[in-house]
């Protein structure tokens, strides 16, 4: 399976060393953002991680994590765009920025740091002609470092829609974009950048440019025959948009946690959300900004095809008014014991162990 880290959120950023400690204990958890009160657990043993794909606006604090990653394949998809931070109030100087995009490259090869020129915003301000001068600008300090950039208009969700309007962002006709598309796609082959369109409707391959997979299967099996592997066949994430090009993943992250602060932001809600979540952030848990709740949350394991539910029912049946004892904590434990044993899954006697810690900080 193939792990986003992640569309939701700025995990190398801000979430490293949580991140880390999941490769550590070899299992993560996240919740069905859907159905809140679902939650998957994954193995993230590297033989069940087919790639792992970074989504982040700068990495600086994860890149001496890398040496974790070693078992690993991956890649990063590096956003990188000119805006100052009225736009992007929680990205450093982009001075700062670049030299971080050109010392990953260096370090684990600009093959695996894809440059995302993303969301592309038209406003009085910020002009076709803006654009042109900055991408080219960028395109010259980071075409040495990478092979790709991945660019797309701004969508208007209804998230950010508030926002965008205030800066009179524009809504293009497809005209206009084939025009934007153009002009950038002509100044990133003039630098040998592939240009790729992410989630766009409008046909551009006329315009010399190539639909993006983000998530891109091809990549994967690219990178896994450096290692030895053989070509695995991936099939379309058909959760994401229709003209999104990307194959299946699962992405570990929570929305409202991003603290970049972007005003075109589609996965926070608000600055007070982001900082209650905050809050709730333990380096220690399977899951980002939350914990489990044994009375309320349905666990699941992930498998290969779907997934099934972990029965743990009979471990949890006790009479809350009955006073709790050591000899009850005990036998909890022996429940879980024998779940335990007779179960093949690594995956399984990860996820009952933690739930055999929660239990005991519970009844002590």
């Amino acid at each position: 399976m193939i792990i986003s880290a992640s569309r939701r959120t700025d995990i190398p950023a801000f979430f490293g060393d949580w991140f880390i400690n999941r490769i550590k204990e070899g299992f993560a958890m996240y919740r069905n953002p859907m159905r809140p009160t679902q939650v998957f657990a994954v193995s993230l043993h590297p033989k069940d991680v087919d790639a792992i794909v970074f989504w982040t606006k700068n990495p600086k604090n994860f890149l001496d994590k890398l040496k974790y990653l070693d078992e690993y394949i991956y890649y990063f998809q590096f956003t990188l765009t000119p805006y100052a931070q009225d736009l992007e109030p929680g990205i450093p100087n982009k001075d700062e920025v670049i030299e971080t995009f050109i010392k990953l490259s260096d370090m684990i090869g600009k093959k695996r740091v894809i440059w995302r020129y993303d969301p592309i915003i038209i406003t009085d301000k910020m002009p076709l002609d803006y654009h042109k001068e900055k991408f080219e600008e960028l395109s010259e300090k980071l075409s040495p470092y990478t092979q790709k950039c991945i660019i797309s208009y701004v969508d208007f969700y209804s998230k950010a829609e508030d926002e965008l309007n205030k800066i009179n962002a524009k809504r293009l006709e497809q005209d206009d974009l084939y025009n934007l598309f153009s002009a950038v796609g002509s100044i990133g082959k003039k630098y040998n950048l592939s240009v790729e369109t992410c989630a766009e409707d409008v046909p551009v391959e006329y315009l010399g440019l190539k639909k993006a997979h983000c998530v891109d299967g091809e990549l994967i099996n690219e990178l896994r025959k450096e290692k030895g592997f053989q070509d695995k066949e991936y099939r379309k994430d058909n959760n994401q948009r229709k003209a999104c090009g990307c194959v299946q993943s699962i992405d570990l992250g929570i929305f409202n946690t991003c603290k970049h602060f972007c005003v075109y932001c589609y996965a926070n809600f608000s600055r007070n959300s982001i900082n209650k979540n905050a809050q709730k952030y333990d380096v220690s848990s399977p899951l980002l900004c939350s914990a489990l709740d044994l009375d309320k949350d349905e666990v699941r394991i992930r498998e290969k095809d779907g997934s099934k539910k972990l029965e743990i029912s009979h471990i949890l049946e006790q009479d809350k008014n009955q006073e709790r004892t050591i000899s009850q904590l005990d036998f909890c434990v022996q429940q879980i014991n024998f779940v335990e044993k007779n179960t093949n899954s690594s995956l399984e006697k990860k996820v009952l162990d933690h739930i055999k810690r929660i239990k005991q900080r519970t009844l002590l």
